[in-house]
């Protein structure tokens, strides 16, 4: 017997006499309050002990709940109570302080110096320059749309990345639309399609055309050209963008949990609010490398020549390249890439895909910059890089490592309100940024949010200019990947390295590749997505060298 369960005798037996004796000898509140509660330790303690299912319940009754009480409130405690400044995740309290800042528009500076050990393994850091420059603007912006685009766009260097009508509330999409319109950047609406609250507001949006298809399927979910069209070639709309993996759960469909899925969103998206909404993994108009590039063509068309691009999570290398090789042999190209890496995500995801699939937002980033050079399609193929973004330096790093725009989603959900309470999933958000719970949503005032988005945007787009002025640039395109240093485990500086080399303009057309480029080139063909994960990945500082 476990000291909870004799504590638990003790209180029906010896308690209740106990208490039951008082109350008669004794006058006043205490006697009936101790009655009350050992009546209600027993009644609570015999059904523990008798019906729960749960094991703890059994061996601890009554007690067990005060363990089910500290474990509904642990993440609270930890983020307000236990954790530091710069130690959690995915955002610390740091990066979430600097968002709020900006979004309210109040001092951002920090006193009395750096809280990050400089001295960390992989900490990166920038060097600056003596003569300071300021950043050109035309520098400043970014024309979407390659030879084949005859309604290019010119884009902001920082947009809002990819999240759904419910996966968000109502009004955190209509504060989000106010905030771009008003900023002068795009509104990528996410796969769950173009609701009445993205188009309220007049601002830009990027219709992002998931694996479900929402907006534009036939009830059996295969495309309908007819409804792509109607919606295509809305003003609103400036470029198409079809996902066929994000960085949260690549190689998964979009999760969006029936207690989100009220009777607008089921009509919107042309799905029951009986069951969650599980997009397919695959794209059924996108099973190769040829079809997705003719569904680029026929979405181009029917758009009436508006950009049209991609959202991947990278992960096998040479299946990027069955792509690349696709776009060579067709003659039909993409306008832009957007890169989405593994540590992002704003909703529902399985912990495994989450956790262990995908290149991070970098990584993914690098490589596709790098084919793209190398297939001779860098100049008319933007890249768009989706990761976490709370800083300047974050979009730095970005750029630097290949980006021409950088996206941001859960940065710009905090511009509203968010306090990373995790219950995106629950559709028990406390902010209603991420519900479909009316008593909570409508606490969100839809002008005053819009302003803190515009303001989150406007302030890390001036840093980020002001970074790169501090360095001695004046235009966007002069930053690479060498001038962000990081911090070997020698303690010694280095530029940033990367497991493959860089390529020159067409190297792949020159066939004067080697290593590991080579190598995925060899595997991808043009004919299919799937290529066999059988080469080794060396990284580069592995390599033994011999003194003589």
């Amino acid at each position: 017997m476990t000291s909870a369960q004799k504590f638990y005798w003790q209180v029906l037996t010896l308690g209740n006499i106990s208490s039951f004796i008082l109350l008669y000898t004794i006058a006043g509140w205490f006697p009936g309050f101790l009655v009350f509660f050992t009546l209600t330790y027993s009644i609570v303690g015999a059904y523990d002990l008798t019906l729960s299912k749960h094991t703890l319940n059994r061996l601890y009754p009554v007690i067990a709940y005060f363990r089910y009480f500290f474990e509904s409130i642990r993440t609270e405690v930890q983020q307000y109570f236990i954790a530091n400044n710069t130690e959690e995740m995915p955002f610390n309290r740091e990066q979430r302080d600097l968002v709020y800042r900006r979004a309210k528009s109040v001092t951002d500076t920090i006193p009395f110096g750096t809280q990050r050990d400089l001295m960390q393994t992989n900490y990166q850091s920038i060097w600056h320059s003596l003569a300071p420059k300021t950043i050109k603007d035309e520098s400043k912006h970014v024309t979407v749309g390659g030879r084949q685009c005859s309604k290019p766009y010119k884009a902001s260097r920082l947009n809002i990345s990819a999240m759904s009508y419910g996966s968000l509330s109502a009004e955190a999409i209509e504060a989000m639309n106010l905030g771009a319109g008003a900023g002068g950047f795009y509104h990528n609406t996410g796969e769950g399609g173009v609701s009445p609250y993205h188009l309220k507001h007049g601002g830009d949006l990027v219709w992002q055309i998931g694996t479900g298809l929402f907006g534009c399927r036939n009830e059996d979910g295969r495309f309908n050209p007819e409804m792509f069209a109607k919606t295509a070639q809305l003003a609103q709309v400036k470029m198409i963008e079809i996902k066929l993996s994000q960085g949260a759960k690549p190689g998964h469909g979009g999760v969006l949990p029936k207690a989100k899925i009220t009777d607008e969103i089921a009509q919107i998206r042309g799905v029951s609010k009986e069951e969650d909404c599980v997009s397919p993994a695959i794209n059924p108009e996108c099973n190769s490398p040829f079809e997705l590039l003719s569904f680029v063509s026929q979405l181009r068309e029917l758009s009436g020549g508006k950009p049209i691009g991609i959202k991947i999570c990278v992960g096998n290398p040479a299946e990027f390249l069955c792509l690349g090789k696709a776009m060579l042999e067709s003659n039909i190209y993409l306008d832009f890439i957007t890169v989405d890496g593994a540590e992002g995500g704003t909703g529902a995801a399985p912990v495994e895909f989450s956790n262990r699939l995908g290149m991070t937002c970098l990584e993914g980033t690098y490589f596709v910059h790098q084919a793209l050079v190398g297939l001779g399609l860098r100049k008319q193929i933007r890249v768009i890089s989706a990761g976490k973004t709370a800083s300047g330096f974050d979009m730095l790093n970005k750029v630097a490592f290949g980006a021409d725009i950088v996206n941001a989603a859960r940065t710009f959900m905090m511009s509203l309100g968010c306090i990373q309470s995790r219950q995106c999933d629950t559709n028990m958000c406390p902010t209603g940024v991420a519900t479909q719970d009316k008593n909570r949503s409508k606490a969100i005032d839809i002008e005053v949010k819009g302003k803190r988005v515009t303001s989150f945007h406007h302030h890390t787009l001036n840093s980020f200019f002001e970074l790169l002025g501090s360095m001695g640039l004046d235009d966007v395109s002069q930053l690479t990947y060498n001038m962000i240093k990081r911090r070997t485990p020698n303690g010694m500086l280095e530029s940033n390295t990367h497991t493959v080399p860089e390529l020159t303009d067409s190297q792949f057309r020159q066939e004067n590749i080697t290593g590991m480029w080579l190598t995925w080139w060899n595997q991808a063909s043009s004919d299919t997505f799937y290529v066999n994960d059988i080469a080794p990945l060396v990284p580069p500082e592995l390599a033994v060298k011999q003194i003589f």
